[in-house]
């Protein structure tokens, strides 16, 4: 009897985090929609009349199981690609060139 109301706890809990409001999965699957295009009037348009944070939503935007910036890429919508390119996540490198000579610098990578 335990082990069948913690499952279905489990499985209610599960679907509950899985679901997103409608209007939100509207508004992103017209920004991938758009994005596939490669038009960039289009995409422009679509960005402004769903009032999407491109900050927020481009390094966390999922298409069809691919980040955005590989969604544009695989359907060959290079130019949307390289608009959005500025908020993939970078790497950072710390150098200090005046304490540490150079066979001992440290690079940091993440």
């Amino acid at each position: 009897m335990k082990v069948l109301v913690a499952s279905l706890l489990a499985v209610s809990s599960f679907s509950a985090l899985a679901t997103m409001d409608p209007n939100v999965e509207t508004s992103l699957v017209a920004v991938c929609k758009a994005g596939m295009s490669n038009n960039q009037v289009l995409f422009n348009y679509t960005m402004k009349d769903h009032r999407i944070n491109e900050q927020r939503i481009f390094p966390r935007l999922v298409c069809n199981g691919e980040s955005f910036h590989q969604f544009a890429i695989s359907n060959g919508a290079d130019r949307t690609a390289n608009r959005i390119a500025r908020y993939l996540p970078g790497q950072v490198t710390i150098h200090d060139l005046t304490m540490i000579p150079k066979d001992e610098l440290l690079y940091v990578n993440f």
